[in-house]
């Protein structure tokens, strides 16, 4: 069967409708026609989109060749037609200058879905590797066993006063939650710096500095952090 002489309605889909000087069947037993155009040769059709696209197909612009990817919407878009815009008498003047009725879309981008998007995209075995411009939170803030350590919880709170007053927006882990515990948490959400106060390092007039996103972790002077910090978020 081929499409010419054909009586009946013949739809072609859009890439068959690309096609020049094909071969068709010549709607005779064992019979075919060769260089066949459209137009030219089937003069009557309807051009439609009824074909799923493959792996490797030809690229609409033939360039290359598709490639089939998953994806997230993370925006969509609307075709509202005339409807709204008939209600509202909203006319515009076409290149003629009458007055025609407004074809109405509408446009947005989901917000939720931005976030989605960047996890699935950011992300390893252990949780959330959170990009700095999406990150609820700059700093984690991880004093351990504050409440038996006098000393690490006044380092902890002296350091949050002067991150925070610096502008900085500071995740403060005050459970009282193992040490394991609280740095699995702490992956698991994704805060891209983190600062461990502890009684150890602290002897030592230190705070140990790590990376969500690299796991580069160590230690700091105490007197040092908020340079620090400064380095590395604008850096």
């Amino acid at each position: 069967v081929g499409p010419v002489g054909l009586t009946i309605p013949v739809i072609v889909d859009r890439s068959a409708a690309e096609v020049q000087n094909f071969v068709c069947g010549a709607n005779e037993d064992g019979k075919h026609l060769t260089g066949v155009n459209w137009q030219r040769d089937v003069e009557t059709f309807t051009v439609a989109d009824i074909r799923n696209v493959v792996e490797g197909d030809p690229s609409p612009d033939g360039q290359g060749q598709l490639a089939l990817m998953r994806g997230i919407e993370v925006g969509h878009i609307f075709q509202l037609g005339t409807k709204y815009s008939e209600a509202m008498n909203a006319n515009c003047l076409n290149e003629s200058g009458k007055a025609i009725t407004m074809t109405m879309g509408c446009y947005g981008i989901g917000v939720s879905r931005v976030v989605a998007s960047a996890i699935e995209q950011n992300n390893d075995d252990n949780g959330i590797i959170w990009p700095e411009a999406l990150s609820p939170f700059q700093i984690t803030l991880i004093p351990l066993n504050m409440h038996r350590s006098e000393t690490v919880a006044a380092a902890a709170e002296k350091l949050y006063t002067q991150l925070t007053q610096a502008g900085y927006e500071v995740l403060f882990e005050d459970r009282n939650e193992r040490a394991g515990f609280l740095f699995a948490d702490a992956d698991l959400i994704g805060i891209p710096h983190r600062i461990i106060v502890g009684d150890r390092a602290l002897k030592n007039g230190q705070v140990e500095y790590k990376s969500r996103k690299t796991g580069e972790a160590e230690l700091i002077d105490v007197d040092h952090v908020l340079r620090f910090m400064q380095e590395r978020i604008s850096g």
